[in-house]
């Protein structure tokens, strides 16, 4: 065998090992990754501001995603960036953040915790506790 035939065979072994390894993760995800929850929901939502000052949104809701929830909640209001990801949220009752210019933007959490998931893909499950709070990096 030639030492180009060698090389051909080693991408092609690399390629399949890939294919694997990328079908794997996608079982993986299906598994263990975050599920909607069919059915009514009792939640809240609390934005924090630039001043941190909090305003509070309960909201009952049939929404599986938190964008769904938010759009229900009387008197909060969101704007962003549509992309082939969803929504990224830049103006919160009328409170814009612009990273690019004094490192500024809008944190999700869940429950205390960071979310893992974008408005678009983050599910809702009854008792939830989400905030949405005003973050500034200082930009050296």
């Amino acid at each position: 065998m030639t030492e180009k035939q060698t090389s051909k065979k080693k991408i092609w072994l690399g390629l399949g090992c890939l294919v694997v390894l990328v079908a794997a993760l996608a079982v993986i995800y299906s598994v263990f990754g975050a599920k909607p929850v069919a059915g009514s929901k009792d939640i809240t939502i609390e934005v924090i501001n630039k001043a941190q000052e909090s305003t509070l949104y309960e909201v009952s809701t049939e929404a599986e995603y938190l964008r769904q929830a938010m759009e229900e909640a009387d008197g909060l209001t969101f704007e962003g960036t549509e992309s082939d990801y969803g929504m990224m949220v830049n103006t919160v009752n009328g409170e814009t953040a612009d990273y690019s210019v004094d490192g500024s933007y809008w944190s999700f959490y869940v429950n205390e915790e960071y979310c893992n998931y974008g408005i678009d893909s983050q599910p809702v499950a009854d008792g939830d506790a989400f905030k949405i709070v005003y973050t500034a990096e200082m930009i050296q």
